[in-house]
Order: C-alpha cells, then sequence, then structure tokens
C-alpha cells in the first residue's frame, strides 16, 4: 500500500511469485491504519470481494474498488452500497477511484532509481533486496518532503 500524496510505501507483504494480492488487502490496510489514518482505499477490479470491503470498512475507510461487469452488487452492506455509488454516480466514483494509478507510480519510481530487477539468487535474499529497494524509496521521499516543505527534523535531543 502507498500513500496518494507523497508516494511512501505504508506497508509491505512478499509472498510466493504465484500468490495472488486481493487476500493481502485487508492486512496490508490493517497494517497502514496502524501508523495512519486512512480516508479512503483506490484498487483496481481485481481487488473486488466483499471481504476487502468489509476490510476497508472496518478501519473507517471508503474503499473505491472497481466492479466487474458480472457483479450486480448483491449481500448488501458496503459492498452494495459501493456499487450503487459506482453505477449512479460514476464520474465521483472514478475520481477517487482513479487515485489508484499513484501505486503504479510508486512503483514507477522505485524502478527508475533502483533498477526493475534483482540480483539475488535465492529466495531469501530476493525479498531482502525488494525490501531494502522499499526502504530506500522511502527515505528518499522522506529527504523530498523534507526539502520540499521547509521540515527541519529533530532525531534526537541533547539533554541526557
Amino acid at each position: 500500500m502507498c500513500g496518494v500524496k507523497t508516494n511512501i510505501v505504508t506497508a509491505v507483504e512478499i509472498h510466493g511469485r504465484n500468490a495472488h494480492d486481493s487476500q493481502f488487502l485487508p492486512s496490508l490496510a490493517g497494517t497502514t491504519a496502524q501508523n495512519f489514518q486512512i480516508a479512503e482505499v483506490s484498487a483496481d477490479k481485481g481487488y473486488a470481494s466483499r471481504a476487502n470491503s468489509d476490510a476497508i470498512t472496518n478501519l473507517g475507510a471508503t474503499p473505491y474498488i472497481a466492479f466487474r461487469r458480472d457483479h450486480r452488487g448483491n449481500g448488501g452492506g458496503t459492498w452494495a452500497k459501493m456499487y450503487h455509488y459506482f453505477q449512479f454516480k460514476r464520474d465521483e466514483f472514478l475520481q477517487h477511484y482513479h487515485k489508484r494509478s499513484n501505486v503504479e507510480a510508486t512503483f514507477s519510481m522505485i524502478k527508475r532509481k533502483f533498477r526493475d530487477g534483482l540480483r539475488s539468487k535465492t529466495d531469501v535474499a530476493m525479498t531482502n533486496e525488494t525490501l531494502c529497494k522499499v526502504l530506500c524509496h522511502n527515505l528518499v521521499v522522506l529527504i523530498h518532503e523534507m526539502l520540499e516543505l521547509g521540515i527541519d527534523p529533530v532525531f534526537w535531543s541533547n539533554a541526557a
């Protein structure tokens, strides 16, 4: 998961190469909610499920997840409410939904700055290399925001 303003990566989970991302959305959102206040979560059709919508709503956020053509909004709750919002106020819905393109921008930033390949050979080393790239990306974003916003950070005090 990542923020839409700064592109900071707020939560990461790395699983096997054939793992489907959708099942990890609730835990990523939960981890993000521990450190950030989440107002809304945007995701593509691959994440469209009642479980994901409910998990986001339970965190106090609004899910903006595009619906596949075969979805009908059955089942009530947040799922049905967001389906009707998607159907009847599509332009408003899409303004929120299109914030999800920021995750693609974040991936692009990481790949441009730290290359898109991994040099490690073992799964553990590849996981660690990926996590290091994300950490370095977050440090770059933090330094950029400090300079952009004129923030003078205090990392420790001289008090004994």
